[in-house]
């Protein structure tokens, strides 16, 4: 699976044939403690002066570094892949060569920096449901009028939720079809691979 870039991200790293094979260590040092604890002004700061660049350059090289790290990293690519990626920037053997150590060497840690990014959500833990039909009013003697009360029980950072929700039997059973549909559609080869890929 190759990773396609923009044209901004092509423009980002753009700028690292310009900072030379040996600035990608530091750039990657950078874009890695991005992902970690965010911005660091300060730092593409002290870098352009070391690297005597300027500091536009480092940050858009950052920018596209950290793009092409986490992006690679939550597809796992495979190292060919990799090389194939990269390959349309047109850089030299041994900047690419650079480039695939720094994602070889860091894939596992940004994988774990952006499980722990990722929103917790909460899990299914149980549901009570109850169905009341209203049969009569005042001013109607004769209707009929169902309604489907759930109680849906949720688990979130070790505390239990719960949620009620009522719905009408003909807005139930749509959303049963759209769920219905969803799960037929993971079972298709293309969302497989996309979720083993997520792994």
């Amino acid at each position: 699976m190759l990773l396609v870039l923009s044209a901004e991200h092509r423009a980002h790293l753009g700028c690292l044939p310009r900072a030379g094979a040996a600035a990608v260590g530091e750039l990657g040092r950078l874009a890695l403690e991005q992902l970690r604890r965010g911005a660091a002004p300060r730092a593409c700061e002290t870098a352009a002066r070391k690297l005597n660049i300027g500091v536009d350059t480092i940050q858009h090289g950052v920018e596209g570094l950290v793009y092409l790290l986490t992006e690679s990293s939550k597809l796992m690519i495979s190292e060919v892949d990799f090389q194939d990626s990269i390959h349309v920037l047109g850089f030299s053997d041994e900047l690419n060569k650079s480039l695939l150590q720094l994602y070889l060497d860091n894939r596992k840690e940004i994988r774990s920096v952006l499980g722990e990014l990722a929103p917790r959500l909460p899990s299914y833990h149980s549901l009570e449901w109850r169905l009341d039909v209203q049969l009569a009013s005042r001013s109607l003697r004769q209707q009929i009028k169902p309604a489907v009360t759930m109680k849906l029980h949720l688990n979130q950072n070790e505390d239990q939720t719960a949620q009620v929700l009522q719905t009408d039997p003909a807005t139930l059973l749509h959303l049963i079809q759209q769920l219905e549909q969803a799960l037929g559609e993971m079972k298709m080869n293309h969302c497989r691979r996309i979720v083993r890929n997520m792994k």
